[in-house]
């Protein structure tokens, strides 16, 4: 049964009443259903969708998480979660829905992405540049297999200590997380604490804050973002005591110039899945210090 065509669709803000219809679709493309994270992304972004003709949920969806400190006028947004009904597909539909998010909703604002290799043509046809890429990294992290023999790269001696995060750093953190960023993802990382299952903290001797990371559930795994840290060490340090309290395999999506984490996470038994284009509109490349962001807190985020 052919579907309707969709020659005039009315794009509408999705609310989190919408948040089973936005899962549904992730499940029509193949994705997983992942409706731990479109909660976050609909609570603390604004998402974007066509409502399907047929009456079946969303023929198309997307999501815009916006950062700085004002909100009629962001600093940065990141759209993710670009999806379209199978249905509905190759009708123009994905097309219509972005040159809408960026050229009405968001005229002017700098954007960025993460582009799978499907849809990275899309987006360059929309303006968006490749400034990066990030590699994903999934299964399960063994804390003990670099005592092996020929196990590949060992952890780098850190500086560091880790432990759990309490409410008295959420200030620290958000002051480092803005110079990092380079922009305030306070209406964010205020949700960590409950989106996580584990949320940590690294410490020099002197008590600095030298980075931070959580661990949030997504279907059997737990996804390692965000990960900020001053070097490999404090990374790799943080990374092994997410490790360490958890029994479910990692998920995670590090930027590809910190070869020598992701070397590691492959030495504890991780693999490569796939990889995703960095992309920026209406800005040569993201702002802050990226040698200390190595992981977003999702690539549907930024």
């Amino acid at each position: 049964m052919t579907s309707p065509q969709l020659t005039a669709p009315t794009i509408r803000r999705l609310t989190l009443e919408d948040l089973a219809r936005c899962a549904d679709l992730s499940d029509d493309r193949g994705w997983p259903r992942e409706e731990h994270k479109w909660g976050l992304l609909l609570s603390a972004g604004t998402g974007y969708g066509v409502d399907a003709p047929d009456g079946h949920g969303l023929a198309a969806a997307c999501v815009v998480t916006s950062y700085g400190a004002s909100v009629t006028a962001p600093e940065l947004a990141a759209v993710g979660m670009v999806l379209v009904a199978e249905r509905y597909a190759r009708q123009g539909l994905g097309r219509r829905l972005m040159t809408h998010v960026c050229d009405n909703v968001l005229q002017g604002v700098p954007l960025t992405l993460h582009a799978t290799p499907f849809g990275q043509p899309l987006y360059e046809d929309l303006g968006f540049q490749v400034v990066g890429r990030t590699e994903m990294l999934t299964g399960p992290f063994s804390l003990d297999i670099a005592a092996e023999p020929g196990a590949g790269p060992a952890a780098t001696p850190a500086r560091s200590t880790v432990r759990p995060a309490t409410a008295e750093d959420l200030p620290r953190i958000l002051a480092l997380d803005a110079e990092v960023f380079g922009t305030d993802r306070t209406h964010v990382l205020t949700r960590l604490p409950a989106f996580s299952d584990l949320f940590l903290v690294a410490e020099d001797t002197t008590g600095r804050l030298t980075g931070y990371t959580a661990a949030w559930p997504n279907m059997q795994t737990h996804v390692i973002g965000p990960l900020i840290a001053e070097d490999t060490a404090t990374a790799q340090a943080l990374v092994g005591a997410l490790a360490a309290r958890t029994d479910r395999p990692l998920r995670t999506d590090i930027d590809v110039r910190h070869h020598e984490l992701i070397d590691w996470l492959k030495a504890h038994g991780m693999q490569s899945v796939a990889f995703n284009a960095v992309m920026t509109r209406s800005v040569p490349d993201l702002p802050g210090d990226r040698t200390r962001r190595w992981a977003p807190l999702t690539v549907a985020a930024g």
